[in-house]
């Protein structure tokens, strides 16, 4: 189970980047009860400066090029990647595509109050059945975390703020995530950023989610709450190694419930892999990058191009 959860929230953590990037685009920065100490970032050292080979494919015919490059949206400082075969494929691009441009701006921050906030008179401990109530109160006075501050909030929110805590703790950072490289490369250059999706349409998956799910999702997070930092660990390990194999079968085990992998990874992945196959029709040459988890495993981006006769070259 202890597997089959983090792998859950692989998918439905990491591969939503406004949602993963820790508390940098939350509602409770703006909250007067702000976090306690204990929870605020503990920066661990970075490791020594390794040559980092993130897996690259691509997609091309005879005047259109589009690579596609599977990201985290939280890594810790000083990790270098763009390097090799991966930085001439982006200094090549005329064009960077991500799933959102700007994942902690304003409007995110809006859909975020929109989207995450219970009806009024609700509360989210009101909400949870006595027993896992008094789990929920246990975990958060081992944070520690003061419950009032999640209490307003839907249970989706409530699992994902929750499963970023112990990766802000262990150092991991949104602002090093892979995609501020890639803005930082493309920005200096001038080159368009554009976005497959918009900060309130990934929300509104989160949301779209029914209550039992929503419910059993953040009662999985709590199960297993000191397993998330260590198998993520392992899984950016191999990621930098660009060990797509290992990757593919972590990310590829089964969900909990498989709505949760239709709604959040399955669709997304035939909406984008409609996207690659429209945008063929134009020359130029696109940089595309979306999480890790939507480029590795079955159902991937790859598998949903193969399925309509195109095919993909890994190129690092």
């Amino acid at each position: 189970m202890g597997k089959r959860m983090t792998n859950r929230w692989v998918r439905a953590g990491l591969v939503l980047a406004p949602l993963a990037i820790g508390l940098e685009c939350t509602p409770l920065r703006a909250d007067p009860q702000r976090l306690p100490t204990p929870v605020a970032p503990i920066m661990a050292p970075a490791p020594p400066l390794a040559s980092l080979h993130p897996a690259l494919w691509v997609v091309k015919d005879h005047d259109t090029t589009i690579y596609l490059f599977g990201t985290f949206h939280l890594l810790k400082p000083g990790l270098t990647f763009l390097t090799g075969p991966l930085a001439k494929a982006l200094d090549q691009s005329g064009e960077l595509v991500t799933e959102v441009v700007d994942p902690a701006g304003s409007e995110t921050q809006k859909a975020l109050l929109s989207r995450a906030t219970l009806p009024q008179g609700q509360t989210l401990r009101a909400l949870m059945p006595e027993k896992q109530r008094a789990e929920y109160e246990a975990l958060l006075a081992k944070i520690p975390l003061n419950p009032a501050l999640l209490d307003r909030y839907k249970p989706w929110y409530a699992a994902v703020v929750l499963s970023s805590l112990p990766l802000i703790k262990a150092g991991l950072d949104p602002k090093s995530g892979a995609e501020v490289a890639l803005s930082a490369n493309v920005d200096a250059r001038h080159v368009p950023h554009s976005a497959l999706e918009t900060a309130d349409y990934q929300l509104g998956l989160f949301d779209s989610l029914p209550a039992d799910l929503q419910m059993g999702f953040l009662a999985s997070v709590m199960r297993d709450y000191d397993k998330i930092a260590p198998e993520i660990d392992g899984l950016i390990d191999a990621w930098g190694h660009g060990d797509a194999e290992s990757l593919a079968k972590a990310m590829n085990a089964e969900m909990d419930d498989p709505r949760l992998e239709q709604v959040l990874l399955i669709q997304r992945n035939k909406n984008w892999a409609a996207w690659v196959r429209e945008r063929m029709l134009k020359p130029g040459t696109v940089f595309v990058a979306v999480g890790a988890g939507h480029l590795a495993g079955k159902g991937s981006v790859q598998e949903q191009l193969a399925a309509a006769g195109i095919s993909t070259q890994r190129v690092q």
